[in-house]
């Protein structure tokens, strides 16, 4: 029994796009630096619960896990750019497996993998979603066009007079619809399994009693009914949202709010060496887990 251990899981999607806002690019622009990022985060963590001693840090960390899905490796043809796209050869993927990997290696760190399944086709980004409703109007004055090909049931030519402000309108509309570039559209995309594994894993630490505290690095609040199961059962339960604000009643759910990396406004720029240090002295022959 590892009674008094700390387990720390991370959503990795939550993880990625959160460390591209509190650290600059050049910490974060390999796989080798984010599993330092990853291997800092576990460090601070663990420093803080311990009482600010770092000398052996990994003897108190029963397991770190990363929850991520396999990047998506179908193809499909882009209706906007008109070519083909394979995804599983894309710069995401490639950058991503080459971070699985890397993670495979390090030592009492765990990778869960869900995946990546195409659950619509491509659909136009919400942002624009205003807009677009907005060329219906726009080529209200069309209608004209449409009387009067239905008036001549073979047209060889058909003449449409517009004024100023209909002339504008249509050329507001075909603007619109020529700006279009290609990353105004996704594949419908949506990642399975990532949700369910880390609540299985909670649930497991928890009834097992192999830890004694739970710090999960999440953004949402779907972890509250594994977390109330933990803390139930007496598991001391750590919410790390990365500096990202929480709705307040949340707080009823956890013991504890904290964040293992800097406030976006105060984050480090320069390694700290000694924290660093400390890291590098107890990371001991790379080892896979699972």
């Amino acid at each position: 029994m590892s009674s008094q251990q700390i387990a720390v899981l991370i959503d990795g999607g939550f993880f990625l796009k959160r460390i591209g806002k509190l650290l600059p690019q050049d910490q974060i622009n390999t796989p080798e630096k984010i599993a330092r990022c990853v291997r800092k985060l576990c460090f601070n963590h663990i420093n803080r619960l311990k009482g600010g001693s770092a000398k052996l840090w990994q003897q108190h960390l029963y397991r770190a896990f990363f929850y991520d899905a396999e990047p998506y490796d179908g193809k499909a043809h882009h209706p906007i750019d008109n070519k083909s796209i394979d995804f599983a050869k894309s710069d995401v993927a490639i950058h991503r497996q080459a971070l699985f990997e890397q993670l495979r290696k390090e030592r009492k760190l765990a990778l869960r993998l869900g995946k990546v399944n195409r659950d619509h086709d491509w659909s136009l980004s919400p942002r624009l979603t205003k807009t677009i409703l907005k060329t219906r109007q726009q080529l209200a004055p069309l209608q004209a066009l449409e009387q009067l090909v239905q008036a001549n049931a073979a047209p060889q030519s058909v003449q449409l007079h517009l004024n100023a402000n209909d002339a504008e309108q249509l050329l507001n509309a075909y603007r619109f619809w020529q700006s279009l570039q290609g990353g105004d559209v996704s594949l419908g995309l949506r990642q399975k399994g990532v949700d369910m594994r880390i609540a299985i894993d909670i649930a497991s630490l928890t009834l097992k009693k192999q830890v004694k505290t739970i710090v999960l690095v999440s953004g949402d609040s779907d972890f509250v009914p594994a977390a109330k199961l933990a803390r139930r059962e007496g598991i001391e339960f750590i919410l790390d949202p990365l500096w990202q604000s929480i709705n307040d009643d949340l707080f009823e759910h956890i013991d504890g709010l904290q964040s293992g990396l800097k406030k976006p406004d105060i984050a480090i720029r320069v390694a700290d060496e000694t924290t660093n240090q400390n890291i590098q002295n107890n990371v001991a022959t790379p080892t896979t887990g699972n």
